[in-house]
C-alpha cells in the first residue's frame, strides 16, 4: 500500500508535472520548428543555391547513378543521404538558437526578481532615533 502513495505523492510533485509539460510542448515545439525548415528555410537555400533540393542529395555506394533517392532505395542501393543531414543540422541549429533564446529570457528575469532593490532610507531609522534621545537626555542629566 506505501508502494501506491509513494508514487501518488511522487507523480504529484510540481517538478514532475512542469517536466511532463515541458514534454508535451517540447514535442509540439519540434514540429513547428520542422515546419519552418521544411517549408521555408529549406526552400530559401535551394533558391539562393539555384533551385537544389537537399531531400534528393546522396551518394551512391554501389557507384552506379539514379536519377533520383527514390530510384536508388528501389534498387536497395546503400545510399548515404546527406541532403537529410545538412536538413537535420539546420533543425538543430533553429532548436538551439530558440532554446538559448528561451533560456536567456528566463535567466534575465530571474536575475530581475533576484536583484536586491535598493531603497533609499527616507530619513533616520528607529535605532537611530533612540539613540539620539538617549544622547540628549543624557546630556540633560549632566548639565543640571
Amino acid at each position: 500500500m506505501s508502494f501506491f502513495k509513494d508514487f501518488k505523492k511522487f507523480m504529484l510533485k510540481g517538478d514532475i508535472i512542469a517536466l511532463a509539460t515541458a514534454v508535451v510542448i517540447g514535442a509540439a515545439f519540434n514540429k513547428i520548428i520542422a515546419s519552418v525548415v521544411a517549408d521555408v528555410i529549406m526552400p530559401i537555400i535551394g533558391l539562393i543555391t539555384g533551385g537544389t533540393d537537399f531531400s534528393q542529395k546522396f551518394i551512391s555506394l554501389d557507384g552506379a547513378s539514379y536519377q533520383n533517392l527514390e530510384a536508388a532505395r528501389e534498387a536497395e542501393a546503400a545510399v548515404i543521404t546527406y541532403g537529410n543531414l545538412i536538413d537535420t543540422i539546420i533543425h538543430f541549429v533553429i532548436v538551439a538558437f530558440f532554446i538559448f533564446l528561451v533560456l536567456r529570457a528566463y535567466e534575465k528575469t530571474k536575475k530581475e526578481k533576484e536583484a536586491p532593490k535598493l531603497v533609499e532610507p527616507k530619513g533616520p531609522t528607529q535605532e537611530d532615533l533612540l539613540t539620539q534621545i538617549r544622547d540628549e537626555l543624557k546630556k540633560q542629566n549632566s548639565t543640571t
